[in-house]
């Protein structure tokens, strides 16, 4: 026992728990770390081979380092102990210590120290304060009664300062593992701005405004302005299912797919026809896309309209002082390559305007769950409606600023306004 060591013995042990403490703690590389734990296990308990275990984030059990004396890797590590003392450690947080695996009577019932033919075990808990991170394992195959109490204080001691560094190492790795995923994620952001208008259209005797407010740092919402001739423009809001990487990802290919489908060649229903069947030959695990597409006559006013599967875009009337929803006449992109749309026309006169925007703005929830909805962007829009297409997306986003307060965006909100002057 500790306690029966002479002075001389305990000096070396603190002078061994401090060296190993340097030793540990001098690198932040978990690899690194735990084969210098394992080694040094095995150099001074004189074992056979040794094991560390770490219990994963999400509950499962890894043994990350498995050595011998040579300090050679030990393939298939989890066949190569006794899974039942490991399991009963990394549970209860109590050492195991046996002299004789093989006549241990604790131990006659286990199959695979018996096939293993293990004899000197010990088994102790990898702890952090009261939590269990792991086991360290420790064993030989040929010596019975090598392992006394004195080496399980030992090594109770040895990774006691283990578990610190380890844990270091690991907190560490995951810092950087997301910091490498926040510079990928806003490189992807910059990527998919990219492929969105670089300016705001300026057409004589008409205003166009735009807003792309992604919840993550990628979005599956976007919108287009596509030039067609010097009398037609192209005008898309879309918002793919999901969220996150997957629909970014979906987005850009749909972006892509969309611009290479319209012209002014066929009329706005034949080019969604033809990008659905492009969509749907490449979508999987279920993702569709919704979207409005316009065909703006900016000479004419005439707007030719195909709602796939969106949110209705809010008409409002200058002559007749109302507001009218452009309900879906098509299902959404993606599902069915043979999916029929069909169009709908109608005429922009001064003093009318349209708002097109994905369900993030309706959806939007505040602390008291209430969504943002769409009675009270009408009633804005209605509002402001002599003001222009600018000030009117300026008042909206206010609106919705205060409406979300504190809580965390759950959808991306894009918008696009058209307002004839």
């Amino acid at each position: 026992m500790t306690d029966l060591l002479s002075p001389k013995q305990q000096y070396d042990r603190l002078e061994l728990l401090y060296r190993l403490s340097q030793t540990f703690n001098s690198s932040l590389d978990l690899t690194e770390v735990l084969n210098r734990v394992i080694d040094e296990v095995i150099a001074k308990l004189h074992a056979e081979r040794g094991f560390i275990m770490l219990i994963e984030p999400d509950g499962s059990q890894t043994f990350r380092v498995a050595r011998g004396l040579d300090q050679q890797t030990i393939d298939k590590p989890q066949s190569q102990v006794s899974q039942s003392v490991v399991r009963q450690v990394a549970l209860e947080g109590k050492p195991i210590l046996t002299s004789d695996a093989q006549t241990d009577s604790r131990f006659n019932m286990r199959e695979s120290i018996m096939l293993l033919g293990l004899r000197s075990v010990l088994c102790v808990p990898l702890k952090l304060k009261d939590k269990i991170m792991g086991v360290v394992y420790a064993d030989n195959r040929f010596e019975a009664g090598i392992f006394t109490q004195a080496d399980l204080e030992l090594l109770s001691a040895i990774t006691s300062i283990a578990a610190i560094a380890i844990e270091n190492a690991r907190l560490y790795n995951l810092a950087v593992e997301k910091g490498r995923l926040l510079r990928e994620l806003q490189m992807a952001r910059e990527i998919q701005t990219s492929f969105l208008p670089d300016h705001i259209p300026q057409v004589q005797g008409w205003q166009f405004a735009a807003r792309w407010e992604p919840a993550r740092e990628v979005a599956g919402d976007y919108y287009d302005f596509i030039p067609l001739d010097p009398d037609h423009l192209g005008l898309v809001i879309a918002d793919v299912t999901d969220k996150g990487a997957a629909a970014a990802l979906f987005m850009v290919f749909t972006n892509s797919i969309i611009r290479a489908s319209v012209t002014s060649a066929l009329s706005p229903a034949e080019s969604i026809v033809k990008a659905n069947r492009l969509i749907s030959s490449k979508s999987t695990n279920a993702m569709f896309v919704s979207l409005v597409y316009i065909r703006l006559n900016t000479e004419s006013g005439e707007a030719v309209c195909v709602n796939a599967g969106h949110n209705p875009p809010i008409f409002y009337n200058h002559q007749q002082d109302a507001l009218q929803r452009l309900y879906p006449n098509g299902m959404v992109l993606g599902i069915d390559p043979e999916s029929p749309f069909t169009q709908r026309t109608l005429h922009l006169n001064p003093g009318d305007l349209m708002l097109l925007y994905t369900d993030g703005l309706i959806d939007a929830i505040n602390e008291r769950q209430e969504d943002f909805g769409l009675a009270r962007v009408e009633q804005i829009l209605f509002q402001h409606r002599h003001a222009s297409a600018g000030e009117i997306l300026a008042r909206l986003d206010e609106a919705l600023f205060h409406h979300i307060g504190s809580t965390t965006p759950v959808d991306d909100v894009t918008l696009l306004l058209v307002k004839r002057a």
